[in-house]
């Protein structure tokens, strides 16, 4: 009889055990799910204006003056709001208004011009609590298409919306809109005939075409902003004019989630900016955010690894910005120049223009 007892106590400490490494396993797999800031109240913003060949020889220091002056006025807006307790969403969209109406930045007012010698305008916003999303492309009429992008996420069933139902649902939402003159500006027409008179001279070999600063820069340009907020909430907007003379209505990576925008508070947020068609192949927002979710790399690993090496290999040119959800920032591009700045939450700010700018 005590042979038995000692066998069943035997077999029930063997299950006990069993059972205890098992609810460890199981607590080992679940903590990862909740991501910890390192400081409460970690918060920060990152902004970029576009990316190709900037070279300081060919900038007066009046224009990089004017340059720096309008990235740090963007990004005090953004800051001040982060600051005091504002969410990453209200951040984006105030941050590239700023950017918007400045005629120094392919975006909004200083949008260039198409073939046809008109604006078509296109804006992305993500919510990285949520996942939510919102899109538009081909407007001509809105002033601020960022605004328009996040009323999309906010009060549409659906993600992106283009051309005139677009702008009619800008209408239904009080959007402000403008007479497409507003997007005039000498210098992007001055732009668009040059490039034109560059590809007619060249039609015979087109492939100079991507060895040309000033043609292949048509494909660059864009505003964008990521953010993280108190609340650990990450955020991530884009919004651009597109490609210098393009035709048939083209829409590049800027209003496309996951190319030109993403966001994820379980790892990071992305604005993209380069030369579009690329960044959708690459889907090159979410793949950042992908390295670090299924790879485990850091930002900086993986906005390296995506930019500088995927990117690159597949021919493409440009940059991103990002922000974890602990508040480290990356601003990447493979190219002579990006606008860019960012500021933590100890107010430390960073502008950068040219390449070898840390």
């Amino acid at each position: 009889m005590n042979r038995v007892l000692i066998a069943l106590s035997f077999v029930f400490f063997i299950a006990c055990k069993q059972q205890h490494k098992e609810t460890t396993k199981i607590a080992k797999v679940d903590t990862p799910k909740t991501i910890v800031t390192d400081a409460q109240d970690a918060f920060g913003i990152v902004i970029h204006g576009g990316a190709g060949t900037i070279l300081k020889k060919n900038m007066t220091p009046e224009k990089e003056a004017e340059f720096r002056a309008k990235l740090t006025e963007a990004i005090r807006v953004g800051h001040t709001i982060l600051k005091n307790g504002g969410t990453s969403l209200e951040a984006v969209e105030k941050t590239i208004n700023i950017l918007e109406d400045s005629p120094l930045f392919n975006s909004g007012k200083g949008a260039v011009f198409t073939n046809e010698g008109v604006n078509e305008l296109d804006a992305s916003i993500m919510d990285g609590n949520t996942l939510n999303a919102g899109a538009i492309a081909g407007v001509k009429t809105v002033k601020n298409p960022i605004n328009l992008a996040k009323e999309v996420m906010l009060n549409s069933p659906h993600v992106l919306l283009s051309g005139k139902g677009a702008e009619a649902f800008a209408k239904e939402q009080n959007i402000e809109l403008v007479d497409p003159s507003y997007f005039y500006t000498e210098h992007r027409m001055k732009a668009l005939k040059q490039v034109k008179e560059k590809l007619k001279n060249k039609e015979a070999n087109k492939t100079t075409a991507f060895y040309d600063p000033l043609i292949k820069d048509s494909k660059f340009g864009t505003v964008g902003c990521v953010a993280l907020d108190k609340n650990g909430n990450l955020a991530a907007g884009t919004s651009t004019g597109g490609m210098t003379n393009k035709k048939w209505n083209r829409i590049g990576d800027s209003p496309i989630i996951g190319a030109g925008t993403y966001a994820n508070n379980a790892t990071c947020a992305v604005s993209s900016t380069g030369w579009g068609e690329y960044f959708i192949r690459g889907m090159v927002a979410y793949d950042v955010s992908a390295m670090i979710e299924y790879k485990g790399l850091s930002l900086q690993e993986a906005t390296h690894e995506v930019i500088q090496k995927k990117l690159t290999k597949l021919g493409g040119t440009g940059g991103i910005i990002a922000i974890d959800n602990k508040g480290n920032v990356s601003m990447e591009f493979n190219t002579a120049g990006m606008y860019r700045a960012t500021m933590n939450a100890e107010g430390e700010l960073i502008v950068g223009i040219y390449n070898e700018e840390e």
